[in-house]
């Protein structure tokens, strides 16, 4: 039997103005040196079990930190795609601010963010809210798929691609692929989903999450 299909997705690396602590979402920062080594180590550690350079399609948000992850780690002559709506949330005023800074400036809207922000309505002071972000991203989730059937003429068991983009995108992409719990989802880290047996057009395939929340890798950054 044909090996499955898998969706290799890493999440970008750390950036200029230190995206571990601060609510980057529509802000298009860089890598830091720091994130670039992240995205090294998950080249070297899918290239070891196959993977890395031999990645076909390759996918992107249009934001430079995910659009470099995807070069470092597929190579720069991969031709990556870019998938306009997986862009990552926009936070309104909450943007390029720490968790502190929030609760500092804006208490009222930190407290009810903290309340409910999983909540289908919950919309970011300015911004985006949670409904119109998953909605946007599952349009995406369906272009990628579209895109990655054609790019195989319809198809072919055993393909492989990268999709490298944000926090709240692979987290929403997940759920909407594999109806699995949210993963965590940290900087640099490598989460795979494999097609299940029964659909030859990967428009319509069911997924299942082989790998998820995989760091290991980063030990040594």
């Amino acid at each position: 039997m044909a090996a499955p299909a898998r969706l290799v997705m890493v999440r970008h690396g750390e950036t200029v103005g230190n995206s571990s602590i601060r609510y980057y979402g529509r802000t298009d920062v860089a890598l830091s040196e720091l994130g670039r080594g992240q995205m090294r180590a998950a080249r070297e550690w899918l290239a070891a079990r196959g993977g890395a350079r031999g990645f076909f399609p390759v996918f992107t948000s249009p934001l430079m930190r995910a659009a470099e992850g995807a070069q470092i780690i597929a190579g720069e002559h991969a031709a990556a795609v870019v998938i306009e709506e997986f862009v990552e949330v926009d936070f309104g005023l909450f943007e390029g601010l720490t968790a502190e800074e929030i609760a500092e400036r804006y208490p009222a809207e930190f407290r009810r963010w903290n309340s409910n922000r999983l909540a289908a309505d919950f919309v970011y002071p300015g911004g985006e809210s949670r409904a119109a972000f998953t909605a946007r991203v599952a349009r995406g989730t369906a272009r990628m798929l579209a895109l990655w059937h054609g790019a195989h003429g319809g198809g072919r068991a055993g393909a492989s691609a990268l999709l490298v983009a944000h926090r709240g995108v692979l987290r929403a992409v997940v759920r909407q692929m594999t109806g699995a719990f949210e993963p965590h989802i940290d900087l640099g880290s490598i989460h795979i989903l494999e097609q299940e047996p029964g659909a030859a057009d990967l428009r319509a395939a069911r997924w299942r999450p082989l790998a998820l929340d995989l760091t290991a890798h980063l030990s040594a950054c």
